[in-house]
């Protein structure tokens, strides 16, 4: 009787080792189905996606002489249409069947959006070849609330005589400024911007210059030793 109840044992044992194997082996031996990457034009249903960016009325004219400029990037080597709808005010950007990536459009309203903001077209173009850049805006009064002279004083330490502060600030931290009145847009990478904004923040408090540039050279170089 004990004899027979270790044969049954070990034929027990046996066909479990061999369940086990085939447990292990076989989900493994079932390859995973690779889909191919999605194009633009397959998303959301096969329809077109679509970014309107608002133009200001003071920059009909800048759009206008530079219409080409902004064109050929957008359209030749974004693959986005483009185009101008006078009636509402607006460019108007949208996909197209051979656009290769969905982030396109997107580059596409950032870079027309930094035009409109004033930005040069050298620097906005920047936006469509580079994935860690942005703009950050903010106004002098989120800083501190000036009224009178004493915003005009401030705009004034912001830039400096002939912009050789604004200059300066944009050439230590690798970032482009634009001061339209009381707004303030930095283009640039995260780490960069911060670093312009906080210089711009302490002129703004009232810092004279030359202590914002002995604290500016000490950040950049920090930088370069990090990057």
């Amino acid at each position: 009787m004990e004899v027979e109840r270790a044969a049954a044992a070990t034929a027990a044992g046996g066909s479990s080792a061999e369940m086990a194997v085939d447990h292990a082996t076989g989900p493994a031996a079932v390859e995973k189905p690779r889909f191919d990457a999605l194009m633009p034009s397959e998303m959301s249903g096969g329809k077109p996606q679509f970014r309107k960016v608002p133009v200001p009325q003071h920059r009909f004219a800048p759009l206008k002489r530079c219409w080409m400029e902004i064109y050929t990037p957008v359209y030749e080597h974004m693959k986005v249409d483009i185009r101008m709808n006078i009636k509402a005010r607006r460019v108007e950007l949208k996909t197209r069947k051979d656009t290769p990536d969905v982030s396109n459009l997107q580059k596409c309203a950032d870079f027309v959006h930094a035009f409109m903001l004033g930005f040069d077209i050298a620097d906005a173009v920047a936006l469509l070849r580079l994935d860690d850049l942005y703009v950050d805006s903010f106004e002098i009064k989120d800083v501190k609330t000036l009224r009178g002279e004493h915003l005009s004083r401030a705009i004034g330490r912001l830039s400096g005589k002939g912009g050789k502060t604004k200059y300066a600030i944009e050439n230590s931290t690798r970032t482009r400024i634009v001061i339209a009145d009381t707004k303030i847009h930095i283009l640039g990478s995260f780490v960069n911007i911060k670093v312009a904004r906080d210089s711009l923040c302490s002129l703004i408090l009232g810092s004279p210059a030359g202590k914002v540039y002995s604290k500016l050279r000490a950040v950049s170089a920090r930088l370069a030793e990090r990057y």
